[in-house]
């Protein structure tokens, strides 16, 4: 790296905390400096996250600009030789010692975590061929509706070009967009998005009702729905509407819906190839408040699903009381509620289930559960 790249890297490190998220932090110092060229920025970023995914083999007794280079040379040598890491070594460094609790650590997922995350877009429904051939470098994951889901693997400015200002795609994980499939919505169907965020799945969900019915979109965060209003008139989306909601019990409408998604908060240990930082910075008692946390949610929007409607839990975690544990405190209280067994949202030919763990080892994308359920007609 040059100087003045490896002197911004070490700023913005040394700004990073629990407090101040190393990817936040990074994009305030980006646009900061805007006589950066986008090359400059593309090393930096990539030089922030090596330094956080590679921090436990590091030589922490050395100056920070001596660790971040070695941290780069360490990303070099795994992308071109990642057997000479063993799977002991990835297992024991690559994650905080707490994980075990919560997770068995397997050698693929901690592998994964080690490798740089893929890009992922969503085309709008059948554009994914003509897509990948306006954009090249896209790579299809599949037939179907998995023809929308694409991997990009080239170089420009996606936010730059035509077709992302035309409302042409959207940039979403493939574990996201997942998601969005197994909810499997219908045309002139009423679905509540009940953690928005800033809107994407709101999105996909929009284009799976081919922009019919209604969208109930709501979160806790006004900033979030205002940014999600900005990217639906990109998008040309305009079946919702936005309601603030807090997560309690007092719903932003009476509305009974045929479908609700509960994307709920979580630790995001599915993230941690993409938010390296964050694995050291998350903590088993963060885990344990969010679960109580995804257990009041779907306890809030159950009474909101209508008889014969469909509930759908997913968070972008892999840890136990996250998943399973939230899924059977559900079920034990939860009476009217069955368990619905839907396709597999990536590979169809598995079957039907009703909770999918989604790991980033298998298809490359951030680690997701989701769980569904039916309410019961009687």
């Amino acid at each position: 790296m040059y100087a003045n790249q490896l002197t911004l890297t070490s700023a913005i490190i040394q700004r990073s905390s629990r407090e101040h998220p190393a990817d936040a932090e990074l994009r305030i110092a980006l646009k900061a400096h805007g006589g950066l060229t986008r090359d400059d920025g593309w090393r930096v970023s990539r030089a922030v996250f090596a330094y956080y995914r590679w921090l436990r083999w590091l030589d922490h007794r050395e100056p920070l600009q001596f660790q971040i280079e070695q941290a780069l040379e360490l990303a070099e040598t795994f992308a071109r030789e990642p057997q000479s890491f063993s799977d002991d070594e990835l297992v024991e460094r690559a994650v905080p010692a707490w994980v075990k609790s919560e997770m068995e650590i397997k050698p693929g997922w901690a592998r994964s975590l080690q490798a740089e995350p893929k890009l992922w877009l969503r085309a709008r429904p059948g554009q994914g061929r003509a897509l990948a051939a306006k954009l090249g470098d896209c790579f299809s994951f599949g037939k179907g509706a998995l023809g929308d889901v694409l991997e990009y693997r080239g170089t420009q400015d996606l936010f730059r070009t035509p077709e992302f200002h035309a409302g042409e795609f959207e940039l979403q994980d493939i574990s996201s967009q997942a998601t969005g499939l197994t909810c499997a919505p219908r045309p002139g169907q009423t679905w509540w998005d009940a953690c928005a965020g800033e809107g994407g799945k709101t999105l996909q969900l929009s284009d799976l009702m081919e922009n019919k019915g209604m969208i109930w979109a709501s979160d806790r965060a006004p900033w979030r729905l205002q940014r999600l209003k900005r990217r639906t008139a990109r998008a040309r989306v305009f079946n919702y509407r936005t309601a603030l909601w807090d997560g309690g019990a007092k719903l932003p409408t009476k509305t009974k819906f045929d479908g609700v998604l509960v994307d709920a908060p979580c630790s995001g240990i599915g993230t941690w190839q993409r938010n390296p930082h964050a694995r050291w910075t998350t903590t088993a008692q963060d885990v344990k408040e969010l679960s109580a946390v995804q257990k009041n949610l779907l306890a809030s929007v159950a009474p909101a699903v209508k008889p014969g409607g469909k509930l759908v839990y997913a968070v972008c975690t892999l840890a136990r009381s996250e998943t399973d544990e939230v899924v059977e405190a559900f079920e034990e209280k939860s009476l009217g509620f069955e368990r619905l067994a839907v396709p597999h949202p990536l590979k169809p030919q598995l079957g039907e289930d009703a909770r999918f763990c989604l790991r980033p080892e298998e298809f490359g994308g951030n680690g997701m559960f989701v769980a569904v359920w039916a309410r019961k007609r009687a």
